[in-house]
C-alpha cells in the first residue's frame, strides 16, 4: 500500500474533511447570532486554543507514547519569541507567530536530543525540568525578556485592516481557524508512515526497532511537531491576553493539558476536543468551587489512571476487538 504524504491534506477522507468543514462553519456563524456574549465568545476561545495544545501534546504523548508534563515550557517559547519579536522589530503576528512555531521546534529537538533515550518516570522528570528551565531564563534574563516584569500592551493580530479583539469575535474566529488547520496537520500525521512510527514506539519501542524502525529520528520528528505547535498556541495566548510574564505559561498549564489529554483520551483526536470542553468549562460552570480546582483536577486524573487509564475516548483502549474485526488498529 503507498503512504501518503502526512502532510497533504487534500488526501484527507471527503467524510471527515466535509465533517471538520461543517463544524468549522457553524462555529464561526455561532458568535453572529448574537446568542453569545463576549464572555461566552472568550471562554469558547479558551476551550479551542486548549484543544490545539492538547492535540499537540497528544501526538507527543498519546500516540508516541512519551509523557510530557513541561509542555508549558514550549508555550512559554513560542510565546516569548512572537512577544519579544513584535517589541523589537513590529514585525505582523503571521511572522512573529511562524517565528515563535520555529523556535519552539528547534527547543523541542533540543530537549529531544538528549531525552530520546529516556522512558518512563526519568523522561517525565526532564520534562519537568524543562518546563522550570525556561521559566528561570524568562525570570533572569531581564535585559531581554523583561524579567519579572514581562511585556505588557503586546499588539493584537491585524488581518485585512480588521484588528482581532474579544469583542468583534476575531481572536474566536483566528483560533477557530488554527485549530482546524492543527487538527487537519495532526490527522494526516496519525494516518500516515511517520504515524504508525509513532504508534509502534508508544506500544513497543524494542520490536519497533527490531522492524526497521529508526526510533530515535521518529522520537524527535515527533518531539519537534509537538513542540512548534504548542508554541504556536503560545504565540496566539500572548496576543490575546496582550501580557506575558515568567508565570503566564507555569506549572498549572501542562498539568491542565495533560489532564485535557487524560480525560478525553490519549491516542484519540476527538478526545482533546471533549478534555478541553469539560476541563475548561467547569471552573466557569462552578465558579464556587474554582479555588479547589486543581484538586478536582487531580482527582480526576487518579480516577480516570485507575478505572480509564486511555481516557473516555481513548484510541487504543480495544485494539483487540478492531483488529478481530478488521478496523484499522490506529484510527480513531
Amino acid at each position: 500500500m503507498k503512504i501518503q504524504n502526512p502532510l497533504n491534506l487534500l488526501n484527507t477522507k471527503p467524510k471527515k474533511v466535509t465533517a471538520l468543514v461543517i463544524a468549522v462553519a457553524l462555529l464561526l456563524i455561532l458568535p453572529k447570532t448574537g446568542l453569545l456574549s463576549p464572555y461566552l465568545v472568550r471562554i469558547l476561545t479558551m476551550i479551542s486554543l486548549y484543544s490545539m495544545l492538547a492535540l499537540s501534546l497528544n501526538l507527543l504523548t498519546g500516540f508516541t507514547g512519551l509523557v510530557s508534563i513541561g509542555h508549558a515550557g514550549f508555550c512559554a517559547v513560542g510565546g516569548y519569541t512572537s512577544a519579544l519579536m513584535w517589541q523589537y522589530t513590529g514585525l505582523p503576528w503571521v511572522v512573529t507567530a511562524i517565528a515563535g512555531m520555529i523556535v519552539a521546534g528547534i527547543v523541542g529537538l533540543m530537549l529531544g536530543a538528549p531525552t530520546s533515550r529516556l522512558s518512563g518516570s526519568y523522561l517525565t522528570i526532564a520534562t519537568l525540568g524543562f518546563g522550570e528551565i525556561v521559566k528561570m531564563i524568562a525570570l533572569n534574563w531581564q535585559s531581554f525578556t523583561g524579567g519579572p516584569l514581562g511585556v505588557n500592551h503586546i499588539e493584537r493580530p491585524v488581518f485585512f485592516g480588521i484588528t482581532l479583539t474579544t469583542f468583534n469575535s476575531g481572536f474566536f474566529y483566528l483560533s477557530v481557524v488554527l485549530t482546524a488547520l492543527v487538527t487537519l496537520v495532526v490527522y494526516r500525521i496519525v494516518h500516515s508512515k511517520m504515524g504508525r512510527a509513532f504508534m509502534s514506539i508508544r506500544d513497543d519501542s524494542l520490536a519497533a526497532t527490531l522492524m526497521g524502525v529508526d526510533v530515535t529520528a521518529y522520537k524527535l520528528k515527533s518531539f519537534i511537531i509537538s513542540a512548534a505547535i504548542a508554541g504556536l498556541g503560545g504565540a496566539f495566548y500572548v496576543h490575546f491576553v496582550r501580557f506575558l510574564d515568567p508565570n503566564t505559561f507555569n506549572f498549572d498549564i501542562s498539568i491542565i493539558i495533560i489532564s485535557i489529554v487524560i480525560l478525553g483520551g490519549t491516542g484519540s483526536i476527538p478526545g482533546s476536543f471533549l478534555g478541553a470542553v469539560l476541563l475548561i468549562s467547569f471552573p466557569e460552570i462552578l465558579r464556587f468551587a474554582s479555588e479547589y480546582r486543581f484538586i478536582i483536577y487531580g482527582l480526576i486524573l487518579v480516577l480516570m489512571m485507575r478505572f480509564k487509564p486511555e481516557g473516555i475516548l481513548g484510541g487504543h483502549s480495544n485494539r483487540k476487538l478492531r483488529l478481530m474485526k478488521g478496523v484499522d488498529t490506529y484510527g480513531y
